[in-house]
């Protein structure tokens, strides 16, 4: 199994051995947590690691930007890569191994085969504006859960509607793995960490914290008695004002994100993307 650097992490290129060495592990009687990721690791992600080192014995992460989740109009070579930087954070976490295949071996020629989601990935939030894009994330996620075989495998809750697919997918297919979710890291005026952010101009990374602060009112209006679509428009005008190019503000239910209507519907979860600029912001929160 290859070692690269002075890094105590394992690093492996290839499925056979990411297999061998997740078969020795259980051999001994370890545990294994997975983190898929596609690296560009932030707080956000090295909290993934900090959760699972808490609940499994090893922890593995994959870093591997996925071309299939990737639409047409969407730069696939130009999403940040920073592998040795990455490894070193995952080092530095306490990880145990990262799995970092080349696009050829996860997708060989001739490879034929996508995943077909539905309920939570067709709820009208994010597969409106990328609709191909929950296949291609079911097919890897499919394929890294098969080859890791994990105990449990954790996924932020900023990518909200992605945790609801991959949970349903994996009950749906009755993998072995445990899907959990993690609570979404926050700077300190609200902002949720993400990749992306470092495309944000000093003046939008000012205005950005808009958004989580929207939904906060939202929810704290919604749970004083305010009507769902009336707390959701005054949301929508928030973000308007602030500058904010406004793809959807909903309220959904926490499970199946299908609309809801009123609190008995729920529980309720809040749902935004908007464009600050040419950076694309997510996020979500608990009503």
């Amino acid at each position: 199994m290859a070692v690269e650097g002075a890094s105590r992490v394992r690093i492996v290129r290839e499925a056979a051995s990411l297999r061998a060495q997740v078969a020795d592990w259980r051999r001994q009687g370890e545990t294994i947590a997975f983190v898929p990721t596609m690296g560009a690791l932030h707080a956000g992600h090295i909290s993934l690691v900090g959760e699972a080192k808490t609940l499994a014995s090893r922890v593995v992460m994959s870093i591997f930007v996925n071309p299939t989740q990737f639409a047409p109009t969407e730069d696939f070579g130009a999403y940040p890569r920073a592998f040795e930087a990455d490894a070193a954070k995952f080092d530095a976490a306490g990880g145990d191994l990262l799995f970092a295949p080349a696009v050829e071996n996860m997708y060989p020629q001739n490879f034929a085969t996508l995943i077909n989601v539905e309920g939570p990935a067709v709820a009208g939030l994010e597969d409106r504006f990328r609709p191909t894009h929950f296949s291609g994330v079911a097919t890897i996620v499919a394929k890294l859960l098969n080859l890791c075989r994990a105990d449990l495998a954790i996924f932020g809750e900023k990518d909200y509607q992605q945790l609801k697919v991959v949970t349903q997918m994996a009950r749906d297919l009755d993998f072995e793995t445990k899907i959990l979710g993690a609570p979404t890291i926050r700077e300190k005026d609200g902002l949720a960490l993400s990749s992306r952010n470092v495309y944000l101009s000093a003046e939008e990374r000012r205005v950005a914290p808009v958004l989580h602060a929207a939904l906060a009112r939202c929810a704290a209006d919604i749970s004083k008695g305010a009507a769902i679509e009336a707390a959701l428009d005054v949301a929508r005008a928030a973000l308007a004002d602030a500058g904010f190019v406004t793809d959807y503000v909903e309220a959904r239910h926490a499970e199946t994100l299908r609309p809801v209507a009123s609190l008995v519907d729920g529980p309720i979860r809040l749902l935004a993307a908007a464009k600050l600029g040419k950076t694309r912001l997510i996020d979500n929160i608990a009503a």
